[in-house]
């Protein structure tokens, strides 16, 4: 992706010596031996991996510009795991904005394509020179992570390209089964957790993270002429995608909004009936249920009106109420 892959200062300089030396006048005999060595100087920088500490900063800076939740999360976890966190949240961004970022589905094709290719190249040890991908690199070597979770992730976003409205409820939580709950059992492998409980609890806070996300986007689909709501729960309250582009206040929409967030609650509660059998090394990666139990409280004091200027605002307190959960070891 353009946007990911800085230049190194060191390859365009090597590209503008061969250039020049191409063109200068020099003598018979050194001619093969100049353009050998001026050729291996570009392809070892070609080959050069980027820094280390510039890929970390890349990753952070990404994560906290574009998921300050999941950023403040990270904060929190043991510190072996939370580079690896950032890694993971940020490949989590790259992918998530490729459909906002593209005009046409072939180009967002493309690019899922790359990390497909990115991800297999992981594995054997040879990541291409891109930030997120040698963070990425780096999480897979040192905590062993799962290739199946990262290509779900990356095939699950690749059909979301079609741009289509969930049918149902239940293609919704397949969807957030496949990217957000896969996205926390890579978490859980990053701070050692391998435990039944704890990856039922996951699928569980997966599912209601990727609901509550649809719910949350939703004005701003909705400001673009999109509506992702699940649409046998729309058609039930005879509620249509026009009625949600115009930011309809009327009860009907908020019913709609009641069932989804209500699913959402649903399975908050069924992943905190595992919390007596999560061990508490688990913990850490279940923050995230702080931000959703905040946003599920939020839209129910609006009386469910996703349009509220109440829901625009990040809750200053997060911080705090994060930290605090993290301190309890409880989800």
């Amino acid at each position: 992706m353009a946007a990911c892959i800085s230049a190194k200062p060191g390859l365009l300089s090597s590209k503008t010596s061969l250039i020049h030396g191409l063109y200068r006048k020099i003598s018979p005999n050194s001619v093969c031996i100049r353009r050998a060595a001026e050729i291996q100087s570009v392809r070892a920088s070609a080959n050069a991996t980027v820094d280390p500490q510039h890929s970390e900063k890349y990753c952070l800076d990404l994560v906290r510009s574009r998921d300050y939740e999941g950023f403040m999360s990270s904060l929190l976890l043991p510190l072996e795991a939370r580079r690896s966190s950032l890694a993971l949240r940020a490949f989590n961004v790259e992918l998530a904005q490729v459909k906002d970022s593209v005009s046409q589905k072939t180009i967002g094709l493309m690019r899922m394509q790359f990390w497909k290719a990115a991800i297999e190249e992981i594995y054997r040890d040879e990541p291409p020179n891109q930030p997120v991908s040698m963070e990425l690199w780096r999480a897979v070597r040192t905590h062993d992570l799962t290739k199946r979770w990262l290509l779900r992730i990356v095939t699950e976003r690749e059909k979301d390209l079609d741009d289509k409205a969930y049918r149902n409820l239940q293609e919704l939580e397949a969807y957030s089964e496949n990217t957000q709950s896969s996205l926390i059992y890579l978490l859980l492998e990053c701070l050692g957790v391998k435990n039944v409980h704890a990856d039922h609890a996951a699928s569980h806070i997966g599912k209601a993270k990727g609901i509550v996300t649809c719910l949350r986007a939703t004005p701003y689909h909705s400001s673009r002429r999109k509506v992702y709501l699940p649409m046998d729960i729309c058609m039930l309250h005879g509620a249509s995608q026009e009625d949600f582009i115009r930011g309809s206040r009327e009860q009907n929409i908020r019913d709609v909004v009641y069932d989804i967030a209500s699913q959402a609650h649903v399975h908050l509660q069924h992943a905190r009936s595992f919390s007596n059998s999560v061990p508490a090394a688990a913990t850490p990666a279940f923050l995230h249920t702080v931000v959703l139990e905040d946003y599920l409280q939020r839209v129910r004091r609006a009386d469910f009106d996703v349009f509220h200027k109440s829901l625009r605002n990040r809750n200053p307190l997060l911080p705090i109420q994060l930290y605090f959960r993290s301190w309890k070891k409880t989800y």
